[in-house]
């Protein structure tokens, strides 16, 4: 081995033995332009070869699913033959290098993803963390990320209509960027990226190739962020106005029938589309990089090939059609050109001037990669320091000020107001008026809703506990709105894999993952895994970030979180106070290994119930209290109505599954609760109830008036956990029952709050 390309591959991000495994594959050492694809599809980013073994626990199949890992994105059937495809992937080291265009690009991408198998992009969400907002640093990274999103997506005229923020100090210098996309096909009309037919033509359209996003995936996104700093130019640039024509172009070919199969050029540009869509299809395919249209005259070949300037896609055409499919390019006003063939040789074959200036198998370069082992070993203690910024001594109404002051609690309107939520006309829940958002399918007659989820700090005190959790916060989500989970897409983030703490965070994480979706019958249909996401200042939370799609028959019952003055409220689902990993826990400077454990069957069944609510009952509205608890889940349904919701919190004490319950009048709006309550598994726990007296005025604020239940068996120090993290399982909102100014039993499993 040469001097020079020791060096060199050292560079590019692969290690001493990957190279000499290189040149094992290839019988010799490699040139510039097949290093430079080795070093691409090799990366971590697009290799996956620390996470690859540990994916292959998740469940991939079930009764809806059309598509699976893979593909450009998942696919599930919505019935009258229609499928809604979906993917959620990351753009977070470029968006901490250049935040405005790389949340752009990462939207940008992840759409192409879903208009790659034929599906129209209906909706995007996304999942945002940064450091906290005291930093002139993530103030800026926020405001640039919350804006490239909103340009990007109003643009190409695709609402955004989820997601979610957290302000963490482990994100201050790695801020994670995560996109989702949801699309709507015609189930015949999908396509898969395999490429087919030697002889046929290889058109790349969309946009012109330039140098920006060279070595994005092989060094931001597969390297510690510090290691990457010399690529930090290299950012892609967006341009939706391109993306739109480029998306509707391709939908007019698809529909036309003039593609055989399609691939879009995200990480590792061309190399990567022309090796996958090859190594799908068992082929080889040539590329002649002097028929690439170039926005810079003097770029090289192998520039050429690891360019990952945006906008563009791969396909596979007939010899026959190439003249129809460039005369729709040039209507839709986009590139086209023919600029390669597929062949039987099971070769990549780069030419430039006339002669082949790179060579490499296709299953050397898409499957040869070395898979690694993970070393996972628990760290000895918390990690990721504590700082205190409130008073031991504070008191209820101090704590909630504080709570609700807090980036991490309060509404994120002024983020999500500069999205367009509505484009497209079929938003039914927007932000903010629901757990999930709702989206009206009038091609299949019924409707889905979609949501995104996933809370660092919690799977940073337990990877396996707190990733559980994120599948179940995401399947409430859906149960809030009255649909049913179909599939399930995710994005890994983390730090870096070779280290053993953060191995051992992935190895539980992603065991967690597999067990929460096989107890709750979700399938995986596809994901991304972000690695790497660390500095000199250490690694971010462990991020595993969920989302999901559901069904639900009618998107005009799917309740809304606005209740109605007289309206009675229960808790549904077990009850365990607890402030480990809680918001509070954070602000008191408390933040340590552990969670409380997590029975999956009581959720399950609780999900189940709240599902079941908004079937033909007069369930009105419902509330999954994610973090800081109910006292602010009731808030934030405040919000969201005119109705005032004061309480002092009492206690009544819960029978045992299978004893007599009061309380619950039997009326016709309410017999389906009851009913339904009695199934319910037992926590173990006590029930609280609120009430005001009839004579006593609505009170408009929040303070002095709220009062600390006292729960059986549960520890009195610190009383706060009753109201500011129950850890509970949903709010189901029902008309009015006759008043009573006694407390009173509830079925096992609900807990009622009457106001």
């Amino acid at each position: 081995m040469s001097v020079s390309s020791e060096s060199r591959h050292r560079e590019l991000g692969l290690t001493d033995f990957e190279y000499e495994r290189i040149t094992e594959l290839l019988e010799r050492e490699p040139n510039e332009v097949e290093l430079a694809m080795f070093s691409l599809l090799w990366s971590e980013h697009c290799a996956y070869k620390h996470s690859r073994k540990l994916l292959r626990r998740l469940p991939t199949e079930g009764p809806r699913v059309l598509m699976g890992p893979g593909e450009n994105a998942g696919a599930v059937d919505v019935g009258d033959g229609h499928a809604v495809a979906f993917k959620v992937e990351s753009h977070n080291h470029p968006s901490a290098v250049e935040p405005f265009q790389g949340a752009a690009t990462g939207v940008g991408g992840i759409l192409r993803d879903v208009f790659a198998l034929g599906a129209r992009p209906i909706a995007v969400l996304d999942s945002l963390r940064f450091g906290e907002l005291d930093s002139e640093r993530s103030r800026y990274l926020f405001e640039h990320v919350v804006a490239g999103i909103g340009h990007y997506g109003n643009s190409i005229g695709v609402p955004t209509v989820g997601g979610e923020i957290y302000f963490e100090p482990a994100y201050e210098q790695n801020c994670l960027v995560n996109a989702m996309c949801v699309g709507l096909a015609r189930t015949k009309a999908m396509i898969r990226a395999a490429a087919a037919g030697p002889g046929n033509a290889v058109v790349l359209m969309g946009a012109s190739t330039g140098r920006d996003g060279i070595g994005g995936a092989s060094v931001l996104a597969s390297a510690e962020l510090a290691e990457g700093a010399e690529m930090r130019p290299s950012v892609q640039i967006g341009d939706p106005f391109e993306e739109k024509k480029l998306l509707e172009c391709c939908l007019e070919l698809l529909d036309r029938g003039l593609l055989v199969s399609l691939q879009d050029l995200g990480a590792a540009g061309l190399t990567s589309s022309s090796a996958e869509m090859a190594s799908a299809g068992g082929v080889g395919m040539d590329i002649d990089t002097d028929r690439v249209p170039l926005r810079e005259a003097d770029m090289e070949p192998f520039e050429i090939m690891v360019s990952e300037s945006q906008e563009r896609m791969l396909g596979v055409v007939e010899p026959s059609d190439v003249a129809a499919v460039r005369e729709a390019c040039a209507r839709w006003q986009t590139g086209a050109a023919q600029i390669g063939e597929i062949t039987d040789t099971g070769h990549i074959r780069v030419f430039a001037g006339g002669e082949m200036v790179g060579d490499a198998p296709v299953i050397a370069l898409v499957d040869a990669c070395p898979l690694y082992d993970l070393e996972p070993e628990p760290p000895g203690a918390w990690m990721y320091g504590n700082e205190k910024t409130i008073d031991d001594g504070a008191g209820g109404a101090e704590i909630l000020r504080s709570l609700l002051s807090s980036p991490d609690v309060a509404s994120k309107r002024p983020a999500f107001e500069q999205y367009d939520s509505l484009v497209g006309s079929r938003t039914v829940r927007r932000p903010e008026a629901a757990d999930a958002a709702v989206l009206a399918l009038p091609e299949s007659g019924r409707a889905i809703a979609v949501a995104i989820d996933g809370n660092g700090r919690r799977v940073a005190c337990d990877p396996y506990r707190g990733t559980v959790e994120a599948v179940l916060e995401c399947a409430q989500n859906l149960a809030c709105v009255g649909a049913e989970p179909l599939g399930l897409t995710n994005c890994l983030n983390f730090g870096n894999p070779e280290k053993p703490h953060v191995a051992w965070q992935l190895d539980r994480a992603t065991q967690a993952l597999a067990d929460a979706c096989v107890a709750l019958g979700i399938p995986v249909v596809g994901g991304n895994v972000s690695l790497y996401n660390e500095t000199d200042a250490g690694p971010i939370y462990p991020t595993p970030v969920v989302g999901m799609v559901g069904e639900l028959p009618d998107p005009a019952a799917a309740p809304g979180l606005a209740p109605r003055e007289g309206d009675a409220i229960a808790l549904v689902g077990p009850y365990a106070p607890s402030l480990a990993g809680s918001e509070l826990a954070k602000l008191r400077g408390e933040l340590a290994d552990g969670l409380p454990g997590v029975e999956i069957e009581e959720v399950r069944v609780a999900i189940e119930f709240a599902t079941s609510a908004t079937g033909g009952s007069p369930a009105r509205s419902l509330r999954w209290p994610s973090p800081p608890g109910p006292a602010f889940a009731r808030i934030s349904i405040r919000s969201w109505s005119c109705v005032a919701l004061p309480v002092r919190l009492r206690c009544s004490a819960r029978g045992r599954a299978g004893s007599s319950s009061r309380g619950l009048r039997r009326s016709s709006a309410t017999s389906a609760l009851r009913a339904s309550a009695r199934a319910l598994p037992s926590s173990g726990t006590g029930t609280w109830a609120a009430r005001r007296s009839s004579s006593s005025p609505p009170r408009r604020r929040l303070g002095s008036d709220l009062r600390t239940p006292r729960l059986p068996g549960v520890p009195s120090a610190s009383p706060s956990s009753r109201w500011m993290d129950s850890r509970a399982y949903g709010w189901v909102f029902r008309p009015s029952l006759r008043k009573s100014r006694k407390p009173r039993d509830l079925a096992p499993g609900v807990v009622r709050v009457r106001c």
